[in-house]
């Protein structure tokens, strides 16, 4: 700690602590969540771990290594999968035990009606019956054939699910909690408003192409969303010259033998244009379009929703009987705006990875089961603590795909409501299984001890309970499974 830093363009930043000295923007995303680049200058805090982007930053140490944000997320997620219960499933529990009782009333029946003088080979047939019907071969089968065949068929959909209790606990979800960047939104911003600041002399047409000429080279997710704004209306974009990235502020180049610069509204200091307060009060990302140092349009940013993402919360809604809750790091005028869109009331913002885990233990000393999606490292920590959890898998950080229970490969959002359906099902046909094998041990024991059950239909009973069960499990393994899975979640 008190060490200073360089961070060079587009180098991560190694430690955290406090700029000392220039300017620049920070993707920091990973961390909290933010889907656009922060402005840093001097005062600011950064992050382990965190994207420097054109400028140059030095920076002084101000925490230990150990206690690094991203260290605590680390230690978060260690702490958390320490407090998880050790599920297992009901029949492990059980059959050990089991077992050793069927012995024991086996040994029973042999010795006992001996002793009593009973003849040897019909005390040794029931007694051999008694041990095959009662053993409980149908009962294992019963669980472990639907809950692998449930995740072969949602890995064959793109969805890995890492284990037989993570499809269990899908199961038993009864709300979903979202991150918000990169989750419900791909966490690249789109132009969504131009509001001239003198409407007379400048239509949205030719401010855009203004905006995108200066915006060209800049390697920004701002300038990256403008620039595709202007092509994608077929604008023809001139060519600009003496082109200048200026860190944390915006960029700045000479087009058809103007200065235009696109800036950042703290650039233009503490008076803030009525476009710019529109805008961000709508939850929009603003920046400015100045002309020859006059201020002639804002430009309104925003995330872009995941296509289909309000059918997804409809379904997730359908099946927990419960919108989707919201957790994010953004600000909550973002996020509120964005919920709004897809049809989810239930937002928590401004969160870092600690406040979201205090968010899901909220919710899981409710009484819910908890099932998070989520992307970022910030999420990891959150995700251990849930009661089971869904990363992202084109853009999930390493961290998060390790913690997952189960990873959504194609980042398909609609797999999510799909899985749980499918877990659901599962544990359906297992308790049909758990039914039918019971029922089938019950009759041949009683049969057994209460009459005359003859060996080979003992034989027969057992091992055709046992191949049911199995092949009642094996149905979902069909292509059909995933399909009535897929309907009943939409």
């Amino acid at each position: 700690m008190g060490d200073h830093v360089i961070v060079r363009p587009g180098e991560r930043v190694s430690a955290d602590g406090v700029v000392i000295d220039g300017a620049s923007d920070v993707d920091q995303s990973s961390v909290t969540g933010e889907p656009l680049p922060a402005t840093k200058t001097v005062g600011d805090d950064v992050y382990a771990g965190t994207l420097n982007g054109a400028g140059v930053l030095r920076i002084r140490v101000t925490h230990d290594p150990a206690d690094t944000v991203v260290a605590r997320i680390v230690a978060l997620v260690a702490e958390a999968s320490a407090t998880k219960a050790k599920t297992q499933l009901f029949i492990e529990k059980v059959e050990q035990r089991y077992s050793v009782g069927v012995v024991v009333a086996t040994l029973a029946l042999f010795i006992i009606p001996l002793a009593l003088g009973a003849q040897l080979q019909s005390t040794l047939l029931r007694a051999m019956t008694f041990m095959i019907v009662a053993s409980p071969c149908a009962v294992v089968l019963a669980t472990m054939p639907p809950l692998l065949s449930a995740i072969a068929n949602a890995g064959r959909h793109g969805v890995l699910v890492k284990s037989a209790v993570a499809m269990e606990h899908l199961a038993d979800t009864t709300v979903v909690a979202v991150d918000k960047t990169g989750t419900l939104t791909t966490g690249a911003p789109r132009l969504t408003a131009i509001a001239p600041t003198n409407e007379q002399d400048f239509d949205g047409r030719e401010i855009l192409r203004i905006a995108a000429a200066a915006e060209q080279f800049s390697e920004h997710p701002i300038g990256r969303a403008v620039v595709f704004a202007a092509r994608k209306r077929g604008l023809a974009i001139p060519a600009a010259a003496d082109f200048r990235a200026l860190p944390g502020r915006g960029v700045s180049a000479r087009v058809d033998g103007r200065v235009v610069k696109v800036l950042s509204p703290r650039s233009l200091g503490n008076n803030p244009l009525r476009e710019v307060t529109a805008l961000e009060e709508a939850g929009a990302t603003a920046v400015v379009l100045v002309l020859d140092d006059q201020p002639v349009a804002v430009l309104g940013l925003d995330d872009t929703v995941r296509e289909g993402t309000g059918e997804v919360v409809r379904a997730i809604t359908e099946i927990t009987s419960r919108p989707p809750v919201v957790l994010t790091g953004d600000n909550h005028r973002a996020a509120r705006r964005l919920a709004s869109q897809v049809g989810i009331d239930d937002v928590r913002a401004d969160l870092l990875p600690d406040n979201k885990v205090a968010a899901v233990r909220q919710l899981q000393a409710d009484g819910h089961r908890v099932l998070l999606v989520g992307d970022g490292i910030n999420d990891a920590p959150a995700m251990a603590a849930a009661h089971t959890s869904v990363a992202m898998g084109r853009t999930g950080a390493d961290l998060t795909l390790q913690t997952a229970d189960a990873v959504t490969v194609r980042d398909e959002l609609a797999t999510v409501p799909a899985v749980v359906a499918l877990a659901r099902r599962a544990r359906r046909i297992v308790i049909a299984n758990l039914a039918i094998a019971a029922t089938v041990i019950a009759t041949l024991v009683a049969w057994d001890l209460l009459g005359h059950l003859p060996l080979p239909l003992g034989v027969a009973g057992h091992e055709g309970s046992t191949i049911i069960v199995a092949l009642n499990g094996l149905r979902l393994l069909s292509s059909r499974a995933w399909r009535t899975a897929s309907a009943t979640s939409s």
